[in-house]
């Protein structure tokens, strides 16, 4: 047998020869396609249909994208832009709506603090100066004399304080801001979801929140609101000329087709006319006397107060001399205490305020009617329909209802007959 001899590959020595191995595979053939790639049609996809569908009138696409190019990016960026700034504005009059709140509930409570303490100062001092009189020998009399008018004396000065203030009004003006201010959140809120907002409806809803900050101020000192002026003024918490931005020069009788446009026609014109007149004859011209009659009546009860506590101030100093001292600190006081109490307990001051509130709700429906009746473009009007339906919403009526009232307005004009009713069925 042949001896087997050992691969030098499986067991490696140094005395091995090396040994290189190499392996050669084939070249394959260039792979060259028989057929070309169709070129892109240079033409638009839009144009392509067009010629297609057989249209003579189409729009030369390719002309307006060279001559006039879109630029995307920089479109939305503007409209990011002004989204960003009303969603600002929008966090804005969410706080407003709380301080409004909390400030207003926080008035309330000085009311009810206030009155509680003025009243209950008035009569421990009243009570005071009628056991001075009536004491008797032993009695320390000077004590007595003394508390009566020092408490007589601070119940006038916090009366003044209060008078001034008129915490009754302050609430109420606080209560009507955080409504309007919420009114105005929704505002903001509806022009977001129907439409694409525009730096337009920025510049707006900027002048409203600007226009109810200066109409229904935070603070006490320097800023607060006249609370006895000279004559009765409705309150105004809008922009002005909000509802007059017309083009004077278009001014003139609009001509109306059988058809509407729209939404709007001269019956409709002429029905928002008669309602403008009877919100003016009877709504506005009853809450104008009223809130006169309120604002002479608070007038008078703020004066009252202070003078009957500062009279039984004088005349309890007076107690122990005679039995007229006696009386008139005893009454005076007595007064003093139901005057306050009407006054604050029954918040005159928020009445006024309220019938102000209301003067200023119906004038703002007047300037918005005639604002809209005198823009002569039917295409920058809110369309009619919709005008129609929030003006009976504002006044509590249906459409059958407010087109009655207009009704009868219009026969008063002709027949003499004054119209029996107001326009508003809501206050």
């Amino acid at each position: 047998m042949a001896s087997l001899q050992t691969s030098p590959l499986l067991f490696p020595s140094s005395s091995s020869k090396k040994i290189h191995a190499a392996i050669h595979v084939p070249k394959l053939p260039r792979f060259q396609p028989n057929f070309s790639v169709p070129t892109i049609p240079t033409r638009d996809l839009v144009e392509d249909m067009n010629i297609r569908d057989a249209f003579t009138n189409t729009v030369p696409i390719e002309k307006s994208i060279t001559t006039r190019p879109i630029d995307v990016k920089s479109c939305n960026s503007s409209a990011n832009v002004v989204n960003s700034q009303l969603y600002a504005i929008l966090e804005a009059v969410s706080d407003r709506v709380e301080m409004h709140a909390n400030v207003g509930e926080q008035r309330d409570n000085w009311n009810t603090l206030l009155l509680n303490s003025i009243n209950m100062i008035t009569l421990t001092a009243s009570t005071l100066a009628g056991v001075a009189a009536i004491g008797g020998a032993g009695v320390p009399l000077l004590a007595l004399k003394l508390s009566s008018a020092l408490l007589y004396s601070a119940a006038t000065g916090m009366l003044l304080i209060m008078n001034k203030l008129q915490p009754s009004q302050l609430a109420e003006e606080q209560r009507n801001a955080a409504r309007l201010f919420r009114q105005l959140q929704g505002q903001i809120q509806t022009i977001i979801a129907l439409r694409t907002p525009t730096q337009e409806d920025v510049k707006k809803v900027m002048a409203s929140v600007l226009a109810l900050d200066k109409a229904y101020p935070l603070p006490l000192l320097g800023a607060m609101l006249d609370k006895f002026p000279a004559t009765f003024e409705p309150a105004v918490w809008w922009p002005e000329n909000q509802f007059r931005e017309t083009n004077k020069s278009n001014v003139g009788k609009q001509h109306y087709k059988k058809t509407e446009k729209n939404g709007w026609s001269e019956e409709l014109e002429v029905e928002m006319r008669d309602i403008i007149q009877v919100v003016k004859r009877k709504d506005i011209e009853d809450y104008v006397r009223l809130g006169n009659l309120a604002l002479k009546i608070n007038k008078t009860l703020a004066i009252s107060g202070p003078l009957l506590t500062g009279i039984a101030a004088i005349g309890s100093a007076f107690v122990g001399n005679g039995s007229w001292a006696a009386v008139v600190a005893v009454t005076a006081g007595a007064l003093a205490s139901t005057v306050t109490s009407f006054e604050h307990g029954g918040q005159v001051g928020m009445v006024f305020e309220m019938y102000r509130n209301c003067a200023g709700f119906f004038r703002r429906l007047e300037e918005s009617i005639e604002g809209t009746l005198e823009e002569k473009d039917l295409q920058k009007r809110e369309n009619g329909k919709l005008f129609e339906m929030k003006v009976a919403l504002q006044l509590g009526r249906s459409l059958s209802q407010l087109r009655e009232l207009a009704r009868k307005s219009a026969s008063s004009h002709t027949d003499g007959i004054e119209v029996d009713e107001f326009a508003s069925k809501l206050f």
